[in-house]
């Protein structure tokens, strides 16, 4: 094995081996404390050490790197503590993310390292965000994406490589490729001949190394950081290597032919530089072992200390309070009014927030040059530029994912959704990782998610729904869902001043067809305030979107009833006061939605009101929703889809109570 040395000094080699064995040396301890039943899981990364310490050494301190779990060396590289990365591996309320994660599922800002998910691919469109960041604020700097060979199977593969490359964004793909996905040989993982040749596809450089030697790796990330710096590229590096023990250690290794341990245990990282050391007159023996004995030493004493640890102490109040980083006060109306349609007040609202947040960037399919497909950033380009106002590939979970890592950089950012129908292929990024991530570790996730829904134009099943429930139930969301012109741009211009993810609802039924008195100048809508419509004694509507606008009709038609409407407004988190009060004030409550009916949101708010306004009720609660199909596009079919047509029967059974 032939080891590059240039430009190293001496003192760079030997401090370079410590980093090597470190996390060897801490791998061999945490293997007994799992068979001493002290911890309770550990993913191994023995074997492949010199990927992890060699890709962090070759990044300055303050460059972001997205590593997976068997990669210990990035975290002991960039010098956090033994213990507390006990404390975090056993669940410690003192690790880093309070107990909340296992193993190494968290980030650190301090250290720029971006926490992993499960799914193994999404971190890659993070890293894409992140070079964004840099690239906009003008900075020297990658970012720094680890995955397996298993992980190019999945399609945010494609889509990171594929946005990294259409903007040019300066981030460096790193494949750990050990020839295993779990028990999964590479012969049934993909059919190219080496994972590296997907780069030329992208029009990427990408390069093949040896992932066992040290300052093969180390030359070649400095190489490659140099070059996206420089030409604002993305590359793709293949890192050879092995995995010498099982996924993790309760799944063993009998899958693995043993002549392959024979063959990479020759290639053994560690006893490979120490050769190389030994040769050059850098270390002896004597010193290899000085060294190895004083960080065993130090081993042993930050384990004593993380395992000293006190049980967590459980309180549900902090547990809340950490879902949301704190948001900013409502910003008064002030000033003239003038009549706008919903559509104008989301783009007059839109250009406010640009105006008012710099480090606002807008991204979606066709929102540039073209304003969008109905035409809301219309002009956009021309004021904000291409930097601000940004096309993107038919990627929407890369994009959503480059939005989490633009909030990373500190940046703000918009995703809009062509039509909210489109958001499953993006589900996974929303969910597990801009709904999770302030939660887990503390980092916000300042994304606006711009969701055009809604049936009632003819569009069919994949340009009509309101899919509102399917985020509703996730925890760390914020669901923001309008049904006139001036909430319209005071929620939109409140969801990006908060540093929250906001899933933002807008109808496409009511673009322009309804109309409004909207301040002219900047202001907030609070998120989570409902606003009662109309008062009412008789029956209670509690609604949101269009079904505001089928209850005032209906209101309008029938004069003899008192009809209270409430508009939620705010879907998460939910107004609870005001949805006591209206039940209160009638004690009977018909809850109207555009979604269908089974597992729509109004199940959760009649169960709410049937566990905390039992006393309240005169007659049961009822709900009126679509049918449960999806939405035709037929008119007379679609007609009869939507609750509408079935408002006035639903009214007149509680009326009869």
């Amino acid at each position: 094995m032939y080891f590059d040395r240039s430009d190293l000094s001496d003192a760079q080699l030997q401090s370079f081996y410590k980093a090597l064995v470190y996390p060897r040396l801490i791998e061999e301890k945490m293997l007994l404390l799992l068979r001493q039943g002290k911890i309770s899981k550990w993913f191994s990364g023995i074997g492949q050490e010199a990927i992890a310490v060699g890709a962090t050494l070759a990044l300055e301190a303050d460059e972001w790197i997205l590593p997976l779990h068997r990669n210990l060396g990035v975290f002991t590289t960039r010098g956090m503590p033994l213990d507390k990365l006990l404390l975090q591996w056993q669940g410690s309320k003192n690790g880093y993310s309070k107990g909340r994660e296992r193993s190494f599922h968290f980030g650190s800002r301090p250290h720029h390292i971006c926490g992993m998910i499960s799914h193994l691919g999404p971190q890659l469109s993070i890293a894409d965000g992140i070079a964004l960041a840099h690239q906009l604020k003008k900075e020297a700097k990658v970012s720094l994406a680890f995955t397996g060979e298993g992980g190019t199977s999945e399609g945010e593969f494609h889509e990171a490589l594929n946005v990294a490359a259409v903007w040019g964004l300066p981030v460096i793909f790193l494949v750990e490729n050990n020839g295993y996905g779990l028990s999964t040989p590479v012969s049934e993982q993909y059919h190219c001949a080496n994972l590296v040749d997907k780069a030329i596809g992208y029009g990427m450089e990408g390069v093949q190394i040896d992932g066992n030697n040290l300052l093969e790796v180390y030359q070649t990330i400095r190489t490659a950081r140099a070059y996206a710096i420089k030409e604002q590229k993305p590359v793709l590096i293949e890192a050879m290597t092995f995995r010498m023990r099982g996924h993790e250690e309760a799944s063993g290794v009998k899958y693995v032919p043993p002549a392959l341990f024979e063959e990479w245990g020759k290639k053994d990282p560690i006893a490979q530089y120490e050769s190389f050391l030994l040769q050059a007159n850098l270390l002896s023996a004597e010193s290899i072992a000085t060294i190895r004995d004083e960080l065993k030493h130090e081993i042993e004493v930050q384990v004593t200390k993380g395992l000293a640890d006190s049980p967590v102490t459980v309180n549900t109040e902090n547990e809340l309070r950490d879902l949301y980083a704190a948001a900013p006060a409502p910003v008064a109306v002030s000033g003239a009014s003038s009549e706008k349609r919903f559509i104008n007040a989301l783009s007059d609202g839109l250009k406010q927030a640009m105006e008012q947040h710099p480090e606002l960037i807008l991204m979606g399919q066709d929102i540039a040059a073209y304003g969008g497909a109905f035409k809301i950033t219309e002009g956009f380009l021309e004021q904000f530029g291409a930097g601000r106002v940004r096309n993107t590939p038919l990627c929407e979970s890369a994009v959503i994912g480059a939005a989490l890592g633009l909030s990373i950089g500190g940046f703000k950012s918009m995703v809009e959704m062509q039509f909210a129908d489109f958001v499953t292929c993006g589900f996974n990024q929303i969910v597990n990782n801009l709904a999770k991530i302030h939660y887990r570790w503390g980092q916000n996730a300042d994304v606006v998610i711009r969701m055009p829904c809604g049936g009632g134009v003819g569009a069919g099943p994949f340009h009509s729904q309101t899919n509102e429930a399917w985020f509703t139930h996730v925890p760390g969301l914020k669901v923001v869902y309008p049904s006139n012109p001036a909430d319209a741009k005071g929620l939109l211009t409140a969801a990006f001043a908060d540093p929250n993810p906001v899933m933002y609802f807008e109808h496409k039924a009511l673009y322009r067809s309804i109309s409004g008195l909207v301040p002219d100048s900047y202001y907030t809508t609070e998120i989570g305030k409902a606003a009662l419509v109309q008062p009412g004694e008789d029956i209670s509507i509690i609604t949101w979107g269009s079904g505001v606008h089928w209850a005032l009709d209906y209101a309008g038609q029938h004069p003899e009833l008192s009809i209270g409407i409430l508009d939620l407004r705010t879907l998460l988190p939910l107004d609870y006061s005001a949805i006591r009060e209206v039940v209160a004030a009638t004690g009977k409550v018909l809850i109207l939605h555009e979604d269908t009916l089974t597992g729509g949101f109004g199940a959760e708010i009649s169960a709410w009101i049937a566990e905390h306004c039992f006393s309240l009720l005169d007659a049961p609660i009822m709900r009126c929703a679509s049918l449960d199909t999806p939405v035709p596009f037929a008119g007379s079919l679609e007609k009869n889809f939507l609750a509408k047509a079935r408002l006035g029967e639903y009214i007149r059974q509680l009326t009869s109570w």
